[in-house]
């Protein structure tokens, strides 16, 4: 896995916590840098800081998701970056951390990516495809099309999409889906706010009146499908 961060203490006992973890680190200190290792040798994981010199962490994400293979992006930001946060996740980041931070909650977030970007929910193991309308999901190969294309989706997206179109007509509270797409029982919710709107503007024929996730207003989200009647726009 790739740490970036160009202050050496932070590098320096991420990396410790993640090598007493079991993990092979290598680590970057600008963004420039971490893109030339992540082109050398792709890791498993980046975790990467928002506030790089020479190239910050957002353009390095945005350049990352440009590549085929859904590489999982662990963000690290400061408290007072929350627009930059929210960016972050609706340029792809996979999960974020909020300095200060306890590493070993760093480490139980850079687990829980990578489970989730290695292995089949236990639940879903064996399910056939899902299609509705042009849009097809397989969710064991983890792939999914919309008229024939091939839709580049994080971990985190493809996890909440694969959810919700095995569950069509239930409805989830935010909380709800954290714990039970994520894993987490704790965690910002305007997560699966911006999940959820970026799914839309790739699996909706309009996002701004989405026919697939609906919002119910002031509970949470359900899957409809192209031939229900429209749900609600917006988060």
């Amino acid at each position: 896995m790739l740490v970036v961060d160009d202050d050496v203490t932070v590098r320096d006992v991420v990396t410790r916590y993640l090598d007493r973890a079991g993990y092979r680190v290598d680590v970057a200190g600008d963004g420039e840098r971490a893109l030339a290792a992540v082109a050398a040798r792709r890791p498993d994981v980046v975790v990467l800081d928002l506030m790089l010199p020479r190239l910050g962490g957002l353009e390095v994400c945005r350049r990352l998701r440009r590549r085929p293979d859904g590489l999982p992006i662990i963000m690290l930001t400061a408290l007072g970056e929350e627009e930059d946060r929210v960016l972050g996740l609706e340029l792809g980041a996979d999960d974020y951390v909020t300095k200060p931070f306890s590493p070993r909650e760093l480490v139980l977030r850079v687990a829980s990516v990578l489970r989730r970007a290695r292995e089949l929910p236990a639940r879903d193991a064996g399910l056939e495809p899902v299609v509705d309308g042009d849009l097809h999901v397989d969710i064991p190969g983890r792939r999914a099309t919309l008229a024939g294309r091939e839709l580049a989706l994080t971990v985190r997206e493809f996890d909440l999409l694969a959810f919700l179109v095995c569950r069509p007509g239930q409805v989830f509270t935010r909380p709800e889906l954290l714990e039970r797409v994520w894993g987490w029982d704790f965690g910002d919710q305007s997560t699966v706010t911006v999940h959820v709107r970026r799914l839309r503007e790739k699996v909706e024929p309009d996002p701004t009146r989405p026919a697939r996730i609906a919002t119910v207003w002031g509970v949470g989200y359900r899957y409809d499908g192209v031939d229900e009647p429209a749900g609600s726009a917006g988060p």
